[in-house]
């Protein structure tokens, strides 16, 4: 046992400790603190929110503006559980709390919600300040290293290991995507070793592999598949989504596919690959297409053919070539089908630490009303390590946020007690 430090010596310690810096965490921070609770929040990197920073690249995304019925059904199978979440503590909220530092917000014209300098970096500024001014006392390089036999918490450091102990403990710990700022998912063996209900994590938010040509992968790779809409499922319900993605070296990925994912991931577990098909013209019909290509094309080329008569050309016509048989490329009525439905097949999901986002993790049923484990009094859970996921758009901060302050009541309840 190393000799008593301000990180392990009783009279140093505050009542909360709360584990990961990310937006669950430090939300949870900040309304436990107003309420007059010491907090020490520990995090295994040099500085909080690396995340969040890096989910700021390109414009902060807070949280999206559709109506609130329409915003709790993109939890999939956790939507039930998520909306009284979302309800307390929604879109709404999220923008006058950042308001409240002094970060004004707008709404784009995909619903997205953006920081007007679209920067993440001056928001956490301003939200460290505050919480630094409550007297939250932050604690960097602390990687969790579970419970000693006495019930304490146990931190690597980089000079040597400390334990602590508290009345509440928060994790929020975040997935296993992106691990280099920080979420890395190890508590999971952890937590499942104490007795912790928890799943598998898995990617969401990712990409896929498609098997490309060699040929294909080097000419297309890097190349944006636009105004293209995506459909996936079984005839009976079959969902759509208009959008663009980006062909990668080894397949496919972007916004236009990411709603997709947990369908495409239960295809891939069940049959061993999964099938989405594209609509590379959607502002035309398939008859349109049809006529088009039937017009005497002379001495051109298939190429020009297309792109002469349908615009069609680049990385959209390489699909073509890439996907169908040649012979289907010479008989008109199959290649405008394809043009309007290209079956793609997927072959597998990228790996869980290229994706923005990860499913998976402490189950819900694990938990109480206030978040707390329900055989582990006193150690509640937030943000991405519980097992809910949802697509980009504003949906995974806001989740975080929510679920946050659901575990941050939860503590004062308990604490109360």
């Amino acid at each position: 046992m190393t000799q008593p430090s301000p990180q392990t010596d009783p009279a140093h310690q505050a009542p909360v400790c709360i584990i990961g810096g990310g937006p669950a965490g430090l939300f949870a921070a900040e309304i436990i603190s107003q309420q007059g609770w010491a907090v020490d929040l520990y995090d295994r990197m040099p500085s909080v929110g690396r995340k969040f920073l890096q989910a700021g690249r390109g414009g902060l995304n807070l949280t999206h503006g559709e109506p609130l019925a329409d915003f709790c059904r993109r939890y999939y199978e956790a939507s039930d559980w998520m909306t009284p979440q979302l309800m307390a503590f929604g879109a709404d909220a999220l923008r006058q709390w950042a308001q409240g530092l002094g970060v004004e917000t707008f709404v784009g014209s995909s619903g997205r919600v953006f920081p007007t300098d679209m920067k993440a970096a001056p928001l956490l500024r301003a939200w460290l300040q505050r919480l630094k001014q409550a007297g939250v006392r932050f604690y960097p390089r602390h990687r969790w290293q579970g419970w000693d036999e006495g019930g304490a918490l146990r931190f690597d450091t980089p000079e040597g290991p400390v334990v602590r102990t508290a009345q509440a403990t928060l994790l929020a710990l975040g997935g296993g995507s992106w691990s280099r700022l920080g979420s890395d998912g190890s508590w999971l063996p952890t937590l499942a070793a104490a007795g912790v209900e928890v799943t598998p994590l898995q990617p969401a938010n990712c990409g896929f592999d498609c098997d490309w040509s060699d040929h294909f992968a080097q000419r297309f790779a890097g190349e944006p598949l636009k105004t293209v809409v995506l459909s996936c499922g079984d005839d009976a319900r079959r969902q759509h989504k208009r959008g663009e993605a980006m062909i990668t070296a080894t397949g496919i990925e972007g916004s236009l596919i990411y709603p997709f994912v947990p369908l495409l991931r239960r295809q891939l577990a069940e049959q061993g690959q999964a099938k989405v098909w594209l609509d590379l013209l959607p502002d035309r019909s398939e008859d349109q297409v049809l006529s088009a290509l039937s017009q005497s094309r002379g001495s051109k080329s298939l190429a020009n053919h297309l792109r002469s008569r349908l615009k069609l050309d680049g990385v959209k016509a390489g699909l073509l070539r890439e996907c169908l048989p040649a012979d289907t490329l010479q008989q008109m009525p199959l290649l405008a089908q394809a043009i309007k439905a290209l079956p793609l097949t997927l072959t597998r999901t990228r790996p869980l630490d290229e994706a923005i986002s990860t499913a998976g993790g402490i189950c819900l049923s694990a938990l109480d009303e206030g978040l707390m484990l329900r055989h582990h009094p006193g150690l509640f859970a937030a943000g991405e390590m519980l097992d809910w996921e949802a697509p980009t758009g504003g949906y995974l901060l806001t989740g975080c946020y929510a679920t946050g302050r659901s575990a941050a009541l939860g503590i004062l309840h308990y604490l109360a007690q």
